[in-house]
């Protein structure tokens, strides 16, 4: 559950894993997106603008390491350890640029 510490008289979300328990959550410097792991195979990205409900999974191969954001929030990062393919994935943001349809 995510909970709001002004009004904890209900949770904003219930958000879960799919294997296992959430081992680590961060958010990103300019606070609109949260990501959370699970101790293996699986990291989770929510929009917080959103209220949690647009999300991506990401389907990894290992345990997780750590997840982190780069300070301007374009891209995302997943240590895995692992002992063969022990790795640092980097995920760049993807920007739909709407204004170029009025081009065509």
């Amino acid at each position: 559950r995510l909970w709001d510490v002004r009004k904890l008289s209900s949770s904003l979300a219930v958000l879960k894993g799919r294997m296992g328990a959430i081992r680590s959550i961060r958010f990103s410097s300019d606070g609109r997106f949260m990501a959370m792991a699970e101790p293996a195979d699986f990291v989770h990205l929510y929009d917080t603008r959103q209220n949690y409900t647009k999300s991506q999974e990401i389907d990894i191969f290992g345990e997780v390491a750590g997840i982190s954001f780069s300070p301007d929030t374009e891209a995302f990062f997943v240590g895995v350890a692992d002992r063969t393919y022990g790795s640092l994935l980097e995920f760049n943001r993807r920007r739909m640029n709407y204004y170029l349809d009025s081009i065509l």
